[in-house]
């Protein structure tokens, strides 16, 4: 049986605090410079309401989803690197996974809840809704958010299993 810890818990939420903030701030820096980086993240019936990204996008949209990318991955690994090297006893399989699963679901839970519902899709300020785009009811459709959600959710899972292995075995 898996029994687990409060200090588990404990660092896997804060590890998740510190992914979300630094992951979240990454997010509002990009759409503050321009939302058309995260166009192929808006739903579809918004996409074909304006012209494909730039040469000019496409370069910004690398800029920051580099740094994204690495933030996404290096916290929930430093995460499991940190736990494995704080524990007197071997760290299990399961530990590992949950961690670094649990780092990475709590900020796809933030996206979701903070970013995706409460901001993008209540309040919908301005610097957030692409030229052109302005009124669409797809700004305020939750279904497409929480969809994305689940594909997170997955992508947490196999993030998790991965980084688990790496750590488990090499870390």
């Amino acid at each position: 049986m898996y029994d687990v810890s409060m200090v588990e818990i404990g660092s896997t939420i804060r590890d998740g605090v510190v992914l979300s903030l630094f992951a979240s701030g990454l997010i509002f820096l990009s759409v503050k410079v321009n939302p058309r980086m995260w166009l192929q993240d808006f739903p579809k019936e918004i996409q074909s309401k304006v012209p494909p990204k730039t040469a000019e996008e496409k370069r910004q949209s690398l800029l920051f989803g580099i740094p994204f990318l690495l933030v996404l991955v290096s916290i929930p690994l430093l995460s499991c690197i940190l736990m494995k090297h704080r524990s007197s006893t071997p760290v299990s399989f399961l530990s590992l996974f949950f961690n670094a699963f649990g780092v990475g679901f709590f900020f796809n839970l933030i996206d979701l809840v903070v970013i995706d519902w409460l901001i993008f899709c209540f309040v919908t300020p301005k610097f957030m809704v692409i030229p052109g785009t302005e009124g669409m009811p797809e700004y305020k459709d939750y279904a497409f958010h929480f969809q994305a959600f689940l594909t997170g959710t997955i992508l947490s899972v196999v993030m998790g299993g991965i980084i688990s292995v790496i750590i488990y075995f090499w870390g």
